[in-house]
């Protein structure tokens, strides 16, 4: 298990290169800098220029790549250019709500496409799986933008329920913490759900055609036991690789969230950042969200190797 997860290092490394190299090309790809945010609009060009050289930004990109990558080796994110404040102190005030809100999300999205998953891939009762089936069909085709909408208008317009937005931390007030968290996690939740949802009733209808099922059918073996037992342990596997893709893609859909439920998050330090041209944090925020997708998928690929030796074998 040692080696094999070795193995998987030097690919790791190498995506990481790769992205720092993009996440430092794209954002300048861009019309205008810091600089020119700093300056303000009416500006001279000597004083854009003296802003610009200030900010390190006249140097060649190459110079400026290198900078920055000694930088993130030596746990240096740099000074963003238009808070005049580390990156690190600025992501990290940013950080705890966007983690909140994911894993809040990702909890909610492995119960509830958990159970939709298996009611749907051994369920007999048209009565039963019909009204699932519609709603994981309704949750997948909804963006979190619409989603996020009419969850506003049913629990905090029409009922009355929850806060419309807001954030709360958990410490300060629990109570008041879990009413301002539970609307945009279910919003963020529900397309990972319906995913999640999918791709286990598939494995559990394969499973289920296996002939140790019906050996265990044959013996006398409950259904429920069967299940528990059985069926879930074996199609759990393919739903792994699936989970740590969408937990990537939690992130990207954080900040669309966190926007339409006022959460001052990474994602909408992310946007304000690039509003900026603020290089700096775009830059760390970027590969930090790819550092983040490359772990969670590295760890996805170990469990999955841990589950089912046949995988450490063929590496």
């Amino acid at each position: 298990m040692i080696r094999y997860a070795l193995r998987r290092v030097p690919s790791a490394l190498l995506v990481l290169v790769v992205a720092s190299v993009l996440v430092f090309a794209v954002p300048r790809l861009a019309s205008g800098d810091a600089a020119d945010v700093l300056a303000g609009p009416d500006s001279t060009a000597a004083t854009r220029e003296a802003v610009r050289h200030d900010l390190g930004l006249d140097q060649s990109p190459f110079l400026q790549y290198a900078q920055w990558a000694r930088g993130l080796l030596t746990g240096d994110l740099g000074t963003s250019y238009i808070r005049k404040e580390p990156a690190s102190h600025a992501i990290g005030a940013a950080l705890g709500q966007t983690v909140t809100l994911t894993v809040a999300a990702l909890i909610l999205a492995v119960v509830l496409g958990g159970l939709a998953g298996v009611v749907l891939g051994t369920g007999r009762r048209r009565l039963v799986t019909r009204p699932v089936g519609a709603l994981v069909s309704l949750a997948f085709a909804l963006p979190p933008y619409v989603s996020g909408v009419l969850l506003v208008l049913l629990f905090a317009v029409t009922i009355r329920l929850l806060p419309a937005t807001g954030y709360m931390p958990l410490s300060q007030s629990p109570d008041l913490a879990v009413q301002y968290l539970l609307m945009p996690a279910l919003c963020l939740a529900l397309p990972t759900a319906a995913t999640l949802a999918r791709f286990l009733a598939a494995s559990v209808r394969q499973v289920n055609d296996e002939d140790y099922i019906r050996t265990g059918v044959a013996k006398g073996l409950t259904s429920s036991r069967l299940v528990r037992a059985h069926v879930v342990p074996n199609a759990l596997p393919p739903v792994l690789t699936v989970l740590g893709i969408q937990i990537g893609q939690l992130l990207g859909g954080a900040i669309v969230v966190e926007a339409i439920f006022a959460w001052h998050g990474i994602g909408d330090l992310l946007v304000n950042s690039v509003l900026d041209r603020d290089y700096v944090l775009v830059q760390d925020l970027l590969l930090f969200a790819v550092a983040v997708f490359v772990v969670v998928q590295t760890l996805t690929d170990l469990v999955h190797a841990a589950i089912d030796p046949r995988i450490r074998l063929e590496a």
